[in-house]
C-alpha cells in the first residue's frame, strides 16, 4: 500500500484527475479527513470535502487546486440528515456522480461514566453513529442507481476493545463496525470498508472537556502516527479493482499495546 504524503506528492494532471473516482469525505477540515483528501487528490481522484469549518475547507481546497488536484467543498453537519443529503447533491452537481463516501467525522470526549456527562454521550452518538447512518442514507440510493459505489467508515481500535473513560466512545465505534458489516452482507454491488486507526495525531483530544483527562490522552499520543498513515490505508482500499472489497484495515503505531 503506497501513496505520497502531502509534502512530497506529485499531483497528476487535471486531465488525469477527471478520470479518477469522485470521493466525498466528511470531517475533512483537519486530521485524517484532510490528509485523506490530499492523498486522494494526489492520486488523481476528485474530492469533495465536508465539515463544519467552511473556512478551513476552503483553504484545503485552494491548496489542492494549487497543486493541480480537483477539489470542492460544502459546509456540513453530519448530525443533520438534510445537511448530508445537500452535501451529496452538491457533489453530484459538481462531478456528476458519487463513487466513494468516506464517513470520517467523529468526536471523542473521554470521561468516566460516573461523571454522567450525558450531553457528551449524546454528542458522540449523534456524530459517530448517526453521522455514519446519515452518510449511508444519503449515498445509498445514488450508488444503487449507479450500480456501484464504495463506503469507507472510519472506526477506531476502540471498536475492538473497551477502556476506562472511553466506554461510550468505544460503544459508538463498535456500532460503526456492526453497521458496516451489516451493509457489507446486504450488498453485492457496493464495496464496504472499515478503517480502524490506533493512536493518530489529530484534533480529537482537543474535544476532551476534562483538562486532566485531556492531558493524559495527549501524553499517550507521544507514540501517535501521522494522519497520512490512515489516509494511505484509505487510498489503498479505494484504489483496488471493482471486484476486490477490502473489508477491514487496522492501522496502529508499532509501539501501541
Amino acid at each position: 500500500m503506497t501513496a505520497s504524503t502531502s509534502s512530497t506528492a506529485t499531483v497528476q494532471s487535471t486531465s488525469t484527475s477527471r478520470t479518477g473516482k469522485v470521493v466525498l469525505i466528511t470531517g475533512a477540515s483537519s486530521g485524517i479527513g484532510e490528509a485523506t483528501a490530499r492523498l486522494l487528490a494526489a492520486a488523481g481522484h476528485r474530492v469533495f470535502l465536508g465539515a463544519r469549518r467552511a473556512d478551513r475547507l476552503a483553504a484545503v481546497v485552494k491548496e489542492i487546486r494549487a497543486g493541480g488536484g480537483t477539489a470542492d467543498h460544502r459546509e456540513l453537519d453530519v448530525t443533520c440528515l438534510e445537511s448530508v443529503r445537500d452535501f451529496v447533491r452538491a457533489a453530484q452537481e459538481s462531478y456528476g456522480r458519487v463513487d466513494v463516501l468516506v464517513n470520517n467525522a467523529g468526536v471523542m470526549p473521554l470521561a468516566m461514566l460516573e461523571a454522567l456527562k450525558v450531553d457528551e454521550w449524546n454528542r458522540m452518538i449523534d456524530v459517530n453513529i448517526r453521522g455514519v447512518l446519515h452518510g449511508i442514507a444519503a449515498v445509498l440510493p445514488v450508488m444503487r442507481e449507479q450500480g456501484a459505489g464504495h463506503i469507507v467508515n472510519v472506526a477506531s481500535v476502540a471498536g475492538h476493545r473497551v477502556d476506562p473513560t472511553a466506554a461510550v466512545y468505544c460503544a459508538t465505534k463498535f456500532a460503526v463496525r456492526a453497521i458496516s458489516e451489516g451493509l457489507r452482507q446486504e450488498s453485492r454491488d457496493l464495496r464496504v470498508t472499515v478503517v480502524s486507526p490506533g493512536f493518530t495525531r489529530t484534533e480529537l483530544t482537543g474535544g476532551i472537556g476534562d483538562l486532566g483527562m485531556r492531558a493524559v490522552a495527549e501524553d499517550m499520543m507521544g507514540i501517535a502516527i501521522p494522519a497520512t498513515a490512515i489516509g494511505e490505508a484509505i487510498v489503498y482500499a479505494v484504489s483496488q479493482p471493482a471486484e476486490v472489497d477490502v473489508n477491514e484495515i487496522v492501522v496502529r503505531p508499532t509501539a501501541q499495546g
